[in-house]
């Protein structure tokens, strides 16, 4: 056959494909062919894959004019990469000048995953040689302007780069869609007033609030949800889900988000409850019951126009002092921070040397002022349990709000305590939100929180005093 006839005929059967993605993920990839890199998945997608497809199919098929949005909530290892990568070559394939984009949760998710998937299987098609794959943008090589997707990381800075999404046919994908923020979802939803839109998306359900969430509930009516159990799908690791379900059990919320596809109780990732801190609030310890322990000054140097610089001041089980400021300079933040030092007689210095904090910590050395540089991004002294070292400090935070401490009664504090969350890496250890995933949510930067949590750097016992904070020390 003619490479012009051969063209002409994958052309035509391709085509046939407008309303079935499943067909064209059968058709386009050498499933089971030996030799090949599928060779040992004759059976082609797995169940849960194959269902989504014939359902969009299905839909497109009952109303050509119809608009999907497709929600899918999933434990871990389920393949949802490989299906994102089949839903974005197939509407290529089937839809002139489709436009569209893909995002992800992270910058790092969406280009060395999500993205990079899409580059395997683009590899793997029949009729790969239509496409081009390049770090950002997949387009069509005759029409690289008007016919192509891009990958697009997100900030809630950046959302007009997400609107103004309108074509014939229009493709949204969002990935670990769970940490999106709302104003990226908002401004997504003009292009789906385009018939024939399709918006899917896929993730974790790590977050009981937030978008991704309501696609399950308050807007169930305008999404078709699914929830796929990772012991399901055909790729997952069987003995590692195991583990988790003896480790963690299978009703807690670590196994329901990992394994289950099943988003956590209420606040579940909300690491210290807003009860305990509305006691702490109201707790009022005598002096008899913290005077014996060593007084501990935390100090969180403001990085940014909107941060504060917060002096912290704690004697065990009690928060003597906050101090809040904005707009001073390194040499009067140590000033301030050396003051409460000598207000204390001998206190213990923790000070955020990220940064600006850096230029802090070097004055107060300068003057003889026992400080402790921090570096939260440090390895925790319980490496196994925790992300890091401001993993470990806010666990401290959270036993010590809960034992019966007394915070003061500030609003704004008790706020940013009850309102930092965490998840879990791929190796089970506990991670902090960061500060600019809580604004990205309409959370102010948790500095008055951060300010005391920098006093549970490191365990000091009573008459006892640190002049050094390195590795060594945990």
């Amino acid at each position: 056959m003619r490479q012009s006839d051969y063209e002409t005929a994958l052309t035509e059967k391709i085509g046939e494909f407008f309303h079935d993605p499943l067909g064209y993920v059968l058709f386009a990839f050498p499933w089971g062919e030996p030799g090949t890199e599928l060779a040992d998945f004759p059976d082609g997608p797995d169940v849960w894959q194959r269902e989504q497809l014939n359902e969009v199919g299905n839909r497109f098929q009952a109303d050509p004019m119809a608009t999907i949005q497709e929600a899918i909530s999933s434990g871990h290892g389920i393949g949802k990469s490989a299906e994102v990568s089949w839903i974005i070559l197939w509407a290529m394939s089937t839809r002139p000048h489709l436009a569209g984009w893909v995002t992800a949760n992270t910058q790092t998710q969406l280009k060395s995953k999500t993205w990079r998937e899409l580059s395997i299987w683009h590899k793997r098609a029949i009729n790969q040689h239509w496409f081009r794959w390049a770090a950002t943008r997949f387009f069509h090589v005759d029409h690289p302007e008007t016919w192509g997707m891009d990958a697009i990381p997100w900030t809630e800075h950046n959302s007009e780069a997400f609107a103004g999404l309108h074509a014939k046919y229009v493709l949204i994908i969002m990935d670990e869609a769970s940490a999106i923020a709302d104003i990226i979802w908002e401004v997504s939803e003009g292009a789906m007033t385009t018939p024939r839109a399709m918006w899917f998306c896929f993730g974790n359900p790590t977050r009981n609030t937030g978008r991704f969430r309501e696609c399950f509930g308050k807007y169930k009516h305008r999404w078709t949800g699914r929830k796929i159990d990772s012991r399901t799908a055909r790729m997952t690791n069987k003995k590692k889900i195991a583990e988790w379900q003896v480790d963690h059990g299978e009703d807690s919320d670590f196994f329901k988000v990992r394994v289950r596809g099943e988003f956590p109780a209420a606040g579940s990732n909300q690491l210290i409850s807003s009860g305990a801190v509305g006691l702490a609030r109201k707790t009022e310890l005598i002096e008899d019951e913290y005077i014996f322990q060593p007084v501990l000054i935390g100090v969180d140097v403001a990085r940014f126009g909107d941060d504060e610089t917060v002096i912290s001041v704690r004697q065990g089980r009690k928060q003597i002092k906050q101090l809040v400021f904005r707009e001073l300079d390194n040499i009067q933040v140590a000033m301030r921070a050396a003051e409460e030092y000598r207000n204390y007689g001998e206190a213990t210095l923790f000070v955020d040397e990220v940064g600006l904090g850096a230029g802090v910590v070097d004055y107060l050395k300068n003057m003889r002022y026992p400080v402790v540089g921090v570096n939260a991004g440090r390895q925790a002294s319980e490496k196994d349990k925790f992300y890091n070292l401001r993993a470990e400090m806010w666990f401290r935070l959270k036993e010590w709000v809960e034992s019966g401490a007394d915070i003061v009664d500030d609003p704004d504090l008790a706020e940013q305590l009850a309102g930092v969350e965490y998840d879990y890496t791929p190796k089970e250890q506990v991670r902090m939100e960061k500060k600019e995933d809580m604004k990205s949510r309409g959370m102010s930067s948790p500095d008055r929180a951060d300010a005391l949590a920098l006093t549970f750097a490191q365990i000091v016992a009573p008459n006892a005093q640190l002049s050094s904070f390195e590795p060594d020390d945990y």
